[in-house]
């Protein structure tokens, strides 16, 4: 499955699509990039005159990229639209801001993949390299009712 198979099967649109490319996928991890636009609604009121961008939207973008894409991809022709993601656990430790218009890359590495559970080590950095938040993202891969 290509990059780009993979982007158009996430059941994510804009404005809560945290995902612009897709760098490289394979069993063992993805590596994906976003840049936060300072457009984006959220910057309005986080915070007053000083945005940043919120933790849960980082921790979201990580999923995306690192859990979700990689999802996609290991269960390929299995990816059907009777198909639920659902994020489990998180335990991720911020350590620096991210601005409006900041390029940011996803990296994960898949801890284990067994009876629908996934569980990644992710590690987000800036356009200087510099990691801004990691941890351990977990999801579910169900069957919807």
């Amino acid at each position: 499955m290509t990059s780009d198979q993979i982007l158009t099967r996430l059941p994510y649109s804009k404005p809560f699509l945290f995902v612009d490319e897709l760098l490289e996928v394979d069993e063992n991890g993805a590596k994906g990039t976003f840049r936060f636009d300072d457009n984006l609604d959220f910057y309005k009121g986080h915070f007053k005159d000083n945005p940043i961008t919120p933790g849960v939207i980082l921790t979201e973008c990580m999923a995306q990229i690192g859990l979700v894409c990689l999802g996609i991809f290991l269960l390929d022709d299995e990816f059907n639209s009777r198909i639920a993601i659902g994020l489990t656990s998180t335990e991720i430790e911020f350590l620096k801001p991210v601005f409006p218009n900041e390029k940011v890359t996803v990296t994960s590495t898949k801890k284990y993949f067994r009876f629908g559970k996934l569980k990644c080590e992710v590690d987000m950095k800036n356009e200087k390299g510099e990691t801004v938040c990691s941890g351990t993202i977990a999801g579910m891969i169900t069957n919807k009712r």
